[in-house]
């Protein structure tokens, strides 16, 4: 993850509209330009009066006063209120001059004479409500129910530092303070495409020999929950120069492009092929002309039974450590599911590249582990996203594989997590039940029932 993420550098800022910037990391400091609330308002539904007109004001001998009008919220022509006066005001109304506190309509009888009100009429219904009396059955003290002008955020004081995540609240304080753009670091534009010419889109009829395309709609799905723009593309056949021209014809939307399937070994491994330049070189070639990175024949250990096609070793050379535009490097992870992976940089603006293996859940731990990281980079965060927790694993773990790392799905809750289905790496089903990732390490190769494990969770 190191090499990958030392070739992803954040996105340069945008100035965007403060809704298209949800999810955004801010690139700038925010202040205020006007006060929150910029006025003197109400808190309550009820009538503005003034403190001395009420000081002594009880059920048995309530105060009366005359109603000179409503305010209501947005009015702009405020009456003043004097001596034995009041006006009836609703929740968020400016104070109108004279007046220094509201009573609630709850503590006076509306205007309607005889006990307390429970609530005001609708000025459209009873317009009368607006004159006439109205009697006060309790004191109130200056400025009660009054939000006062600046007691959220004072003009001129900073609300947002630099590096503040902009979700629903952050976008309501801008919009509240008349923002309309906000300068952040936008969300990338991630472009998917699987491979294969087994793969036909879901709503088609399968013919022999064929299945339907579950990965791109997988990642493409993951990557906006990691915050990106994603685009999915149609499935590329396993042709070289076809799956070429389609990732060209991507990059002038891409920030990244992910790929899944064709990076094995196989004969149709059409993502080798296509990016990765001479990787068929012969092995007993003199070793002057080795690359340094070459390690000569693959020595590694037969895959236990049951691994999938797309985890099996590699031939050839081992991937360099810093990959240059136009070529995407394969390597042999010691990691199970998702033993081979692809990272380069293509095109003429060097958009980073990201192959994944083909099956499901290898496609899938691969994001997890790799692309949404690079997501977060793109976007100015912290690499790491995924809560990483402790947890008892009841069942245990009959085996792992040793010297690698290997990655089950499992089920987790309140500090337990139990495995879900089997290690196979084509198990969709078992992947969709499951909301965390049991990580068991490279040197363990069985975990004993009631033991803790780590987890990461998926969610």
């Amino acid at each position: 993850m190191a090499d990958i993420l030392r070739h992803v550098q954040p996105l340069e800022p945008l100035e965007l509209q403060i809704l298209d910037a949800q999810g955004c990391v801010l690139v700038e400091d925010v202040t205020a330009a006007v006060a929150l609330p910029p006025f003197d308002n109400s808190s309550m539904d009820g009538y503005a009066v003034r403190t001395a007109d009420v000081v002594d004001a009880t059920e048995e001998s309530p105060a009366v006063l005359t109603v000179i009008g409503d305010i209501a919220a947005g009015s702009g022509r405020l009456p003043t209120i004097r001596f034995g006066e009041a006006a009836r005001i609703m929740t968020g109304a400016p104070l109108p001059p004279g007046a220094d506190t509201v009573v609630p309509v709850e503590w006076t009888d509306g205007g309607a004479g005889g006990g307390p009100a429970t609530a005001m009429r609708a000025h459209s219904a009873a317009p009368e409500g607006a004159g006439g009396e109205v009697r006060v059955h309790r004191p109130a003290e200056a400025r009660q129910h009054i939000r006062p002008r600046g007691g959220d955020v004072s003009a001129g004081a900073p609300v947002l530092s630099a590096g503040t995540v902009l979700g629903p609240p952050q976008i309501g304080l801008l919009a509240a303070i008349g923002r309309a753009t906000v300068r952040v670091r936008p969300r990338p534009r991630v472009v998917v495409m699987s491979t294969g010419s087994e793969l036909v889109p879901p709503g088609t009829q399968l013919g022999p020999g064929r299945i339907h395309d579950s990965n791109s709609f997988a990642l493409t799905a993951a990557a906006r929950d990691a915050g990106a723009i994603a685009y999915r593309v149609t499935a590329v056949a396993d042709d070289a120069a076809s799956l070429r021209t389609a990732v060209e014809d991507q990059l002038l939307r891409a920030d990244l492009v992910v790929t899944s399937g064709g990076v094995s070994v196989g004969a149709y491994d059409v993502v080798k092929e296509a990016f990765s330049g001479d990787v068929t070189a012969p092995a007993d070639r003199p070793p002057e002309q080795r690359a340094e990175t070459d390690t000569g024949p693959d020595t590694e250990p037969a895959e236990e039974p049951g691994a999938e096609p797309d985890e099996k070793a590699e031939s050839g050379p081992a991937a360099t450590a810093h990959p240059g535009p136009g070529r995407v490097d394969f390597r042999r992870l010691a990691m199970q599911p998702g033993k081979p992976q692809g990272f380069g940089r293509i095109g003429p603006d060097s958009t980073p590249l990201l192959a994944l293996p083909g099956n499901p859940v290898s496609a899938y731990v691969s994001f997890e582990l790799f692309v949404r990281p690079a997501i977060r980079a793109l976007m100015g965060f912290a690499p790491d996203g995924r809560e990483t927790v402790r947890a008892i694993c009841p069942e245990g773990i009959a085996s792992s594989p040793e010297g690698k790392r290997q990655f089950l799905r499992g089920r987790y809750t309140d500090g337990v997590v139990t495995p879900v289905g089997g290690p196979g790496s084509h198990l969709v089903k078992a992947l969709a039940d499951a909301d965390a990732l049991i990580v068991v390490p490279e040197d363990t190769t069985s975990v004993p029932p009631g033991s803790e494990v780590e987890a990461i969770l998926l969610r």
